[in-house]
């Protein structure tokens, strides 16, 4: 999927809105495994009312060394790889839900720039959520400045949970909200 600079336009709230009552209806909790985000997702579905009852938590792993520690993400796939790769995503979205005790995991990673990283292209971003019956992930081609390329990954990390949660039917790991 290829977005021209600005074209996010930022989060709209009512698609903040619908995860948040999406997530409440089907009684499931989110977690957030971060890296080019460095948060933002797990800050705008904060930014909604109510979104103590499904919001558990986040880990901002900007770093290799901290998706294998705190998210679990192999370190040779790492190493294989690099951080910027579909599977790292999944194993990210995985390991945020686990490590946070969620339902659903959700997860980004990428080239926001100024320069190309792992040998990959600036606006090159990998998303991926994970629950109990839905494991999607999805590669990005973003365009524009930094804080754009971060902007779209933020949006569509909230599109694909959005996406997720309309597929799976009701919580699963007993935690209160």
């Amino acid at each position: 999927m290829t977005a021209a600079a600005g074209v996010s336009g930022g989060l709209g709230r009512a698609a903040l809105d619908r995860v948040v009552l999406l997530a409440q209806e089907r009684g499931l909790t989110i977690a957030t495994g971060e890296s080019l985000t460095a948060g933002m997702v797990a800050a705008a579905l904060a930014s909604v009312p109510g979104a103590s009852t499904v919001l558990r938590g986040g880990v901002v792993s900007y770093h290799r060394d901290v998706k294998a520690a705190l998210l679990g993400v192999e370190p040779e796939l790492l190493e294989r790889a690099g951080a910027v790769d579909a599977e790292v995503a999944r194993q990210m979205a995985l390991g945020a839900r686990d490590s946070c005790g969620a339902d659903i995991g959700v997860s980004t990673t990428g080239v926001a720039g100024p320069e190309p990283h792992d040998g990959k292209a600036v606006g090159t971003v990998f998303i991926s959520v994970v629950a109990v019956s839905v494991n999607l992930v999805r590669e990005y081609r973003f365009r524009g400045s930094r804080s754009q390329i971060r902007e779209a990954s933020c949006s569509a990390a909230v599109m694909l949970l959005t996406e997720a949660l309309e597929l799976e039917s009701a919580g699963t790991n007993g935690v209160p909200q």
